[in-house]
């Protein structure tokens, strides 16, 4: 069983990473260590998202901006940041985090749900690093 510690090198190891699919699609890895905040309590600032061929954003998990409130005026905000987009035009859901593995995890998972429900091909013909 992997360490937080191992878990969180490899999850490292993705940053400036691009996957490309056949169809063109690509998947857009961007993670760092930083101070641990309210809005970051893991220390971990992330992005990554699935693009389709003329770069336009698909789906992506992030924790670049706090989302929307979306509880009424007695539901208290949460001041984390982490979330997730499921359409483009989706202001994003909170989204909690739990390890870096299970982020991970759970990109693949929503990326692969989307791909099968637009017959998109996750076969990974290219790989690049920064």
């Amino acid at each position: 069983m992997d360490t937080p510690e191992h878990t969180l090198e490899w999850l490292l190891d993705y940053d400036g990473r691009r996957h490309f699919f056949a169809s063109g699609h690509f998947l857009k890895f961007e993670i760092r260590l930083v101070d641990q905040s309210d809005q970051v309590p893991h220390g971990i600032a992330y992005s990554f998202t699935f693009h389709d061929p003329d770069g336009t954003r698909l789906l992506g998990f992030d924790n670049a901006h706090p989302v929307p409130h979306a509880g009424g005026k007695f539901v208290k905000a949460k001041p984390d940041a982490d979330h997730w987009h499921r359409t483009v035009n989706d202001e994003g859901r909170p989204y909690a985090f739990v390890s870096a593995a299970q982020l991970l995890e759970d990109f693949f998972t929503e990326v692969a749900k989307l791909c099968e429900a637009q017959g998109i091909s996750t076969e990974v013909v290219d790989d690049k690093e920064k």
